[in-house]
């Protein structure tokens, strides 16, 4: 019974481990417990009133929280594995009775201090098999610590380029360039910029799919605002008497349709026209539909 609860423990932290891996590590697939978290905090902060002042918080609280789950997790996990040989395959410091540290709470203790790499040295473990299974707590504690801040300096770049866009999209449609303008070597350069732009932004969706749930603010710095703009750009470029204007326009067309196609399987699922996906992205993210 007693290695079944540590192989209870020990399951709990490899499941800690795996969501960590493919939220962090494995972009090509996303986290289990993570993605859960990381959801439902956006749609509750959909149901608050004062949805605009508390969507901002939505991202950073909702990472914060998924580190928590993780680091909670592998603490405990740790600690069932400790609890059935407590005490006596553990040696404690002067002032301390075995037989009164033999608790789960003693467990999570030890288990704290050996993640926390403090070493105080109270309560250590005796049997072999745990000398040198202990240590490997604190080498995930300290990659624990390593992927936090990696995936802070990941996903703030991400959130960057995304921004930068929708602001450059915004300035574009402010100086409303006719059909005219665009049908020239210069209007067939800014179409492949934005495309490659937006090809970007597609695999920043799917390698930090977190980046979903952080909102842009004003419209106009709101990529979910600006994006059906990049359409209409599009759309008036392929109609051009240029070929490279055209062409440039087909790619902009085409990284704008793989970048629906991205949002709508991993976050929208309306099953919709390009259009229609980026009009739910915009609603998602509370700012309605791009106005013309």
């Amino acid at each position: 019974m007693d290695w079944l609860v540590s192989f209870i423990g020990a399951a709990l932290v490899m499941a800690a481990l795996r969501d960590l891996f493919h939220t962090l590590w494995h972009p090509t697939r996303r986290g289990g417990l993570s993605r859960l978290v990381m959801s439902a905090l956006w749609k509750a902060s959909q149901r608050v009133p004062a949805r605009k002042r508390v969507a901002g918080l939505v991202g950073p609280l909702a990472m914060v929280t998924v580190v928590v789950m993780w680091a909670c997790t592998i603490i405990l996990g740790w600690a069932i594995i400790y609890w059935p040989h407590m005490p006596e395959a553990f040696s404690f410091g002067s002032g301390l009775k075995a037989a009164q540290h033999a608790d789960l709470l003693d467990a999570l203790y030890v288990s704290l201090v050996t993640i926390a790499t403090l070493g105080l040295g109270d309560i250590v473990p005796t049997e072999d098999w745990l000398r040198i299974v202990a240590p490997l707590e604190a080498l995930i504690g300290f990659a624990l610590l390593t992927a936090t801040v990696t995936w802070v300096l990941e996903i703030y770049p991400a959130l960057a380029r995304r921004r930068v866009l929708a602001i450059r999209l915004a300035l574009l449609r402010q100086a409303a360039p006719s059909a005219h303008q665009l049908d020239c070597a210069l209007g067939a350069s800014l179409l492949e910029s934005l495309a490659t732009e937006v090809v970007r932004i597609r695999v920043d969706f799917t390698q930090y799919a977190e980046a979903y749930y952080f909102h842009d603010g004003e419209n106009h710095a709101s990529l979910a605002a600006s994006v059906g703009y990049a359409t209409d750009l599009a759309q008036r470029g392929q109609t051009a008497h240029g070929s490279d204007v055209r062409l440039a326009a087909s790619m902009l067309a085409g990284a704008l349709q793989s970048l629906a196609a991205v949002l709508d399987e991993h976050f929208l699922h309306t099953g919709g026209t390009s259009a229609e996906i980026f009009a739910a992205y915009a609603r998602d993210h509370g700012l309605g539909p791009p106005e013309p």
